[in-house]
Parts: structure tokens; C-alpha cells; sequence
């Protein structure tokens, strides 16, 4: 029996929650002659795909004394990850891997010092790949969107 990763769970629910389909505009009542419709500003156009964004959460890695922490990527408190290494008075080294600030933790562990960064740190790296997969599939979605609406104005 395999245990299933919680990274990929928290990416699912976002995923599920951004491919929601679009509603379709809704008749709004007409203005009068002397009122102004109220325009909204526009929306910044994302940044092209070569050019690296600025993260979203600040590179995290704090070091309490026997202990290592890293928080994962993401604009929600609520799904952000987070993996600390912790020392126990015998000597052993765990990680602790948690989704939010009200969760559980996933316990991995005993280790040594090395692994248990090592495993903080590729974790960290991985959601953050993943993070990024999700993020530039999103951003092409909304690009594909953005030309299909434009089309369908011209026809």
C-alpha cells in the first residue's frame, strides 16, 4: 500500500478550483443617458513565459537551533506547505510535513541530521517545480481564452 503524496492533492484542489468553466456574461441593465457606465481598469497582461516571475512567498529556510524549516510555494496560507526538521533528545532527526497552519503533520523519520535536510529541501524544490508547471499551464490556459473571446468579438 502506497501512501499518496500531499503535494499532489493540495495542486489538484487548486487545479480543480482555476478550470472551473467561465459564466457566461450576463445582460446588465442599460444604462441611462446622462449616467456613465462604470468601466473597470484593466488587467495586467502576465509576464511573458522566459522571463522567470518574482516568487510568490519569499525563499524560505529558517534554522531554529536543531532545527530546519521551509515553506512551499503558493498565494494561499490555507494550502502552503511546510517541512521542519526537528531533533529529538535521543539524537534522531524528523520531518515534519504539514498543509496549512491547522493540519496534521506527515511524520518521516528517524534520520540523520543530512537526510532530514536533504528531504526538507527536495521537497521544497519539488512543490515548487510543480508549483510552477501548474502556474505556466494556468497562465496558457487564460491566454487561450483571452484569443477565443477576441475571435468570437470579430466574427
Amino acid at each position: 500500500m502506497s501512501q499518496s503524496d500531499p503535494t499532489d492533492h493540495a495542486l489538484a484542489a487548486i487545479a480543480s478550483i482555476l478550470d472551473q468553466p467561465l459564466e457566461p456574461p450576463r445582460e446588465t441593465e442599460k444604462p441611462a443617458a446622462d449616467a456613465k457606465p462604470a468601466v473597470p481598469p484593466p488587467l495586467p497582461s502576465p509576464p511573458p513565459l522566459d522571463t522567470p516571475p518574482p516568487p510568490l512567498t519569499p525563499a524560505m529556510a529558517s534554522t531554529d537551533g536543531d532545527d530546519y524549516s521551509k515553506l512551499g510555494p503558493g498565494p494561499l496560507a490555507a494550502i502552503r506547505f511546510k517541512w521542519t526538521a526537528r531533533r529529538t533528545p535521543n539524537g534522531d532527526y524528523f520531518v515534519d510535513e504539514t498543509i496549512g497552519e491547522n493540519s496534521a503533520p506527515i511524520i518521516s523519520g528517524p534520520m540523520t541530521r543530512d537526510a532530514a535536510i536533504k528531504m526538507v529541501d527536495e521537497r521544497e524544490a519539488e512543490a515548487r517545480h510543480r508549483f510552477e508547471q501548474l502556474r505556466h499551464e494556468m497562465t496558457g490556459r487564460a491566454a487561450a481564452a483571452d484569443l477565443v473571446r477576441k475571435g468570437a468579438g470579430e466574427a
